[in-house]
């Protein structure tokens, strides 16, 4: 099983067969508006910029399920994050990303994958967060937070997890050894 097997909502109801992204570089984000990592699609469009024409598509998965940060409908959120960050990557249907109604996609991910731990000044932040909801998030895959992401390579396997507390340099870094 690999990322082309899964089937997701786009931002308008319609299906999306991942399979149309075969043989690109996907990095796979759960996203919300109102948190404090939101400035990251800032970064997220300055690397999709750099890297789309060489193979690249950055997937935006809005989320509510952390402190329900993401409340707009699928339009209201589109139009918040190309007005104010310029955003022309691809922004799909909110999903959960945890629990029983976690899409598909993302059981697969967070089965495949381990918490990569927090890291820089919003450890101190997010870690008693996360410990309220799940006192095992250290020895789970779940996502913790907004702004997980997931990179996956052409042949469509996971290559990395990043916590939403990595540095986006070495988000870069690897996109670039797999491009």
């Amino acid at each position: 099983m690999n990322v082309y097997d899964f089937k997701v909502k786009a931002r308008d109801g319609s299906e999306v067969d991942l399979s149309t992204y075969q043989g690109k570089v996907l990095l796979i984000v759960n996203t919300a508006t109102e948190c404090g990592f939101t400035p990251q699609y800032a970064d997220l469009q300055a690397l999709y910029e750099e890297f789309h024409d060489k193979g690249f598509e950055i997937l935006d998965f809005p989320c509510n399920q952390f402190g329900n940060q993401a409340p707009g409908s699928d339009d209201e959120i589109h139009a918040f994050c190309t007005g104010r960050f310029g955003v022309t990557f691809p922004q799909f249907s909110k999903v959960e990303v945890n629990g029983e109604n976690a899409i598909p996609l993302y059981k697969w991910l967070t089965s495949n994958t381990a918490f990569q731990g927090f890291t820089g000044p919003m450890e101190k932040v997010l870690t008693p967060i996360v410990e309220k909801m799940d006192k095992d998030y250290k020895n789970n895959g779940n996502i913790k937070w907004n702004f997980t992401k997931f990179l996956i390579d052409r042949k469509g396997e996971i290559a990395a997890r990043f916590e939403p507390t990595a540095d986006i340099k070495e988000v870069r870094k690897k996109v670039e050894e797999l491009l």
